[in-house]
């Protein structure tokens, strides 16, 4: 993808700045694999600025400062061309500053955020001449991460459903009911999805997929309705097992939790464990388990549920270019 543009491209976008920030994600919350997703308050902060000269200047602080690369191959600007790119356009010289606060290969969804982050600063200075609205962003961030999970919650905030049909990606989002606090536990140690993706069996027995269905339906109504049914919705037989062998530190906690009756899954493909507590109370129980159970280091994410997604604004004027 073309990545500098001269003076002399007419539909080049204006010069312009904006300020981008998502949230993280974690995908699955047990049951639901590949379906469910929900935004968490950890958030990567960026500013994107077109240059009025060819080029490609890259800031990178927080989470992966020295470790992801400040080249045309940074995920963030490969969204950017690839959004540019969908609707006939050359994408400008970039000055990008990320200040990155999602951890990197945790399972909190920190590559559906950088996509969606580069698809939102396309978004936003490409504003007033070409108009992305939220299905062709979706459509655009699947395309690019593969599949609708992580990058749905990380557009629109909540919980979501999210599904593939003939007319491409789609999702539902839904509020939480106040009384879910999610806690994350966060390791040292990494996971690359790709890996963990390929430790799920193609074909499960007819059992448990039925026993998933009934799980992601009890879900949904425990998250939007009734918290005290957290445990008994967040149990699976689809993929986390199949996993374990790779991540016997996060299978340990995820037992230790459970045994203790706190709803705890794996998050997204893992290593962090995400916990959906039904109360900020029960955090802290959650917590002392986890610091008492374990000999291995978790960081503790006391977090909220995001609302809003990913948010764009004219870093110039101040003014909301998303939602």
């Amino acid at each position: 993808m073309t990545v500098t543009s001269g003076d002399s491209n007419a539909g080049a976008a204006p010069v312009r700045s904006v300020a981008v920030r998502v949230p993280a994600t974690s995908a699955n919350l047990g049951p639901g694999f590949d379906t469910l997703g929900l935004a968490l308050s950890v958030y990567d902060e960026l500013v994107v600025t077109a240059l009025p000269e060819p080029g490609l200047e890259i800031e990178v602080t927080g989470e992966g400062a020295g470790e992801v690369p400040t080249d045309a191959s940074h995920l963030v600007v490969r969204a950017m061309a690839y959004a540019f790119e969908a609707v006939g356009r050359e994408l400008p010289g970039i000055h990008l500053s990320a200040h990155n606060t999602i951890p990197h290969g945790r399972g909190m969804g920190s590559s559906g955020a950088a996509v969606v982050a580069g698809l939102l600063a396309a978004k936003g200075l490409l504003a007033g001449d070409v108009e992305f609205g939220p299905d062709t962003l979706l459509r655009l961030a699947t395309e690019l991460e593969g599949h609708p999970d992580n990058v749905a919650p990380a557009l629109f905030g909540g919980l979501t459903i999210a599904w593939i049909d003939e007319n491409g990606p789609q999702h539902k989002k839904l509020l939480v009911q106040r009384g879910v606090s999610p806690l994350v536990f966060v390791p040292e140690f990494t996971m690359s999805t790709s890996v963990a993706r390929g430790l799920a069996p193609l074909q499960v027995p007819r059992e448990d997929a039925v026993f998933n269905v009934s799980r992601s339906a009890l879900l949904i109504a425990a998250l939007t309705q009734s918290p005290e049914l957290l445990m008994a919705a967040t149990e699976d037989k689809l993929h986390q097992s199949y996993r374990a062998q790779a991540m016997p530190a996060t299978d340990a906690l995820v037992r230790s939790l459970r045994a203790e009756g706190f709803a705890a899954v794996v998050s997204g493909a893992g290593p962090s464990v995400l916990v959906l507590a039904d109360g900020p109370g029960r955090r802290l129980d959650a917590a002392r388990v986890a610091a008492s159970s374990s000999e291995t280091p978790w960081e503790p994410l006391m977090l909220a549920v995001d609302v809003k997604g990913g948010t764009v604004r004219d870093h110039t004027e101040g003014s909301t270019v998303w939602p």
